[in-house]
């Protein structure tokens, strides 16, 4: 009996370790490559470094969009336990200051992965990555930020949840501002935590290049407080405005109102994201009777001084009759113009062939691309002759039978004025990598010469006379001087010209004696009043004086002196809570005293827009913190600058927290 017993614990033990040795044998030889590369995939690890995105600045390097280093965390329901939850929930709600039943609440869904919070800022993100729990994790989850909230909204586009540039140059310049994503080969335990990284197969993220815009901050601001403005003075569906320096293509403003805010964009629908600067066409009305004039005197076809018979403001030709708004028996060229009168450039466009009329206006760039380097533009339509119908050579000349974007009719009015030469709209002044090498520096595209550089300075002083003696008065300054022209056009809704929606605009610029700023305003059916004179005119008076007070040097040559030392310089109403940013006309802050040259100026108590400017004109290299008004200068006032001096200035309002600068 006894034998029996020890003879089946022998066996007993022999099958055991016999079943062990097999084991063994099928870990170590059979499965070893197999089990060592699952040992491998769950003990090590590549993981994948997002680049940092480039940073977009204006062209006077005032930064518009920077990277805020967000940290988003998750918690694994599968692997934390119910004690903790617990832990994790009261840390989170001490560093937040939400409810821990918040907390507790989330982690007891049905899900197997939840996310606590969503991008926290890096201060508090620190206490929570403290946090050594099964099951809790975090990942880096950058936020762009556009510091200006609205500001030039449609020109930057926005990044979306799969950090992907959506629209303007976030779109367009995607894989410059993106980078290259590096690696790093990471050791883990066996809860999936880091515990090593290997220095030597890490690869470095490379971070996206700067773009430095053509935009001018300053004026953007203004442009777009303007338009705002005009919608609440004069009513309206939207807005569109842009600036642009006629002698060189730079856009130095692109606004739409109704906009959005780029760091809420899914707040905003289609209309308010588009960049109907771009893409929405219109029928231009009596600003386009400009190229028609243009055209005729470039060809020597008319003299401004020939009468022609306006035929008392009615006038029938072939089927259809031609009105004016101001009937006149009769009027020379040059008041033809100032007066806006269809049935004068209806009469003189006969005088030109066909063929050579849609010559020069396809040389203005109508029907075609501006090649803004923006996504979604659209060309525009204009009919070739042989798709003419009787009346179109006539509708042509004062703006119907066409549809243009605003880009296109601001950019051949720059053609039309500068000199006779059309430009490429520029958006970008440089491209340089984060270490500040330069990788491209864009320069002025000329398209090609469209009119004679003597046919220019006729049409500019046309307009002066427009904006002197005609329908464009209301745009008149005594600040400097305007040139431009006024457009009336209805609307066509449901196939037929409406009688109440119209297009309202002005296309105007300054000074006249040396144009350095072409603008558009748009006005899209007012409520108070329709014409291009009554409401778009006496916006871009605002916005060109606003403009000239902004940037005295550029314009100092041409000021009305007496007149500018009675206004007193605008100030930046930032608030922390705010879509936009509000300029008010008056206020009283401190001027700044520039007559010591070569020392610092006291900047406290001044604006930021005053202190750029005034930096700027020194030389002097500056960094900003916040917004408003300053409250501290790190160069004190008074002392001798040096070369190559940054001084740090500091606002009393919003504070860029954890910008990678």
């Amino acid at each position: 009996m006894i034998n029996s017993r020890a003879l089946l614990v022998i066996i007993l033990m022999f099958l055991f370790f016999t079943a062990l040795v097999v084991k063994l044998f099928d870990i170590q030889i059979v499965r070893s490559e197999e089990l060592k590369y699952y040992a491998q995939r769950q003990q090590t690890g590549v993981e994948t470094i997002a680049a940092e995105q480039g940073l977009i600045y204006d062209r006077n390097n005032v930064l518009l969009v920077y990277n805020r280093p967000d940290v988003s965390f998750y918690v694994d329901l599968r692997m934390i336990s119910q004690k903790n939850k617990k832990v994790v929930a009261a840390a989170f709600s001490k560093v937040l200051g939400k409810p821990a039943n918040y907390y507790m609440k989330l982690m007891n869904g049905s899900k197997k992965t939840i996310c606590l919070e969503k991008k926290v800022i890096i201060e508090k993100a620190e206490l929570l990555k403290d946090i050594k729990r099964v099951g809790y994790f975090y990942k880096d989850d950058p936020t762009r930020v556009y510091h200006y909230n609205n500001l030039a909204a449609h020109a930057l586009g926005y990044v979306n949840n799969d950090h992907k540039g959506v629209m303007g140059v976030s779109e367009y310049f995607e894989e410059s501002l993106r980078g290259q994503d590096g690696s790093r080969s990471v050791d883990k335990n066996a809860i999936g935590d880091v515990v090593n990284v290997s220095e030597a197969e890490t690869n470095p993220a490379i971070p996206g290049n700067n773009l430095f815009l053509t935009i001018n901050k300053n004026y953007q601001l203004i442009l777009e407080d303007e338009l705002r403005n005009g919608i609440n003075q004069y009513g309206g569906t939207s807005a569109t405005g842009i600036m642009m320096d006629p002698n060189t293509g730079e856009v130095l403003a692109i606004a739409n109102i109704d906009d959005f805010n780029p760091n809420e964009y899914w707040k905003y629908d289609d209309f308010q994201r588009r960049n109907r600067a771009i893409t929405d066409t219109y029928e231009p009305g009596s600003t386009f009777k400009a190229f028609t004039i243009a055209s005729l005197l470039d060809q020597g076809l008319c003299r401004l001084n020939e009468k022609l018979n306006v035929e008392n403001g009615t006038y029938k030709y072939k089927n259809v009759r031609i009105r004016d708004t101001h009937p006149f028996n009769s009027l020379s060229v040059k008041e033809i113009i100032e007066q806006s009168s269809n049935i004068g450039v209806s009469k003189l466009v006969q005088r030109i062939d066909d063929e050579k009329y849609f010559k020069y206006l396809r040389g203005f760039g109508f029907g075609n691309y501006t090649s803004i380097p923006l996504p979604g533009e659209t060309a525009g339509r204009l009919k070739k002759p042989t798709e003419w119908s009787k009346v179109s050579k006539a509708y042509l000349s004062f703006g119907y039978e066409i549809s243009v974007t605003p880009i296109q009719m601001l950019t051949a009015y720059c053609a039309l004025i500068n000199g006779g030469v059309l430009y490429e709209p520029q958006l970008i002044n440089k491209e340089v990598t984060f270490d500040g090498s330069l990788v491209n520096e864009f320069s002025p595209k000329k398209v090609r010469r469209v009119i004679s550089s003597e046919t220019s300075e006729v049409m500019r002083n046309l307009l002066a006379d427009v904006v002197k003696n005609g329908t464009g008065k209301k745009a008149y300054s005594e600040l400097i001087s305007i040139g431009g022209k006024t457009g009336t056009s209805q609307k066509l809704v449901n196939g037929s010209y409406s009688k109440k929606d119209y297009n309202s605009s002005f296309i105007g610029f300054f000074p006249v004696e040396d144009p350095k700023v072409v603008c558009l305003v748009l006005i899209n059916s007012p409520d108070q009043g329709k014409y291009g004179g009554l409401v778009a005119a006496p916006i871009f008076k605002n916005i060109a004086e606003r403009v000239v007070e902004t940037d005295v040097d550029k314009f100092q040559d041409h000021i009305n002196y007496d007149l500018l030392n009675n206004i007193k310089y605008a100030n930046d109403n930032s608030k922390n809570n705010s879509t936009h940013i509000k300029t008010t006309t008056s206020f009283n802050v401190k001027p700044i005293n520039y007559s010591t040259k070569g020392k610092m100026p006291d900047l406290i108590n001044t604006s930021i827009k005053d202190a750029i400017y005034t930096l700027t004109k020194l030389g002097v290299k500056y960094k900003i913190k916040g917004t408003g008004i300053i409250i501290y200068q790190s160069i004190p006032a008074g002392k001798t600058l040096k070369p190559n001096e940054t001084c740090i200035l500091e606002c009393s309002e919003i504070n860029v927290r954890g910008a990678s600068l």
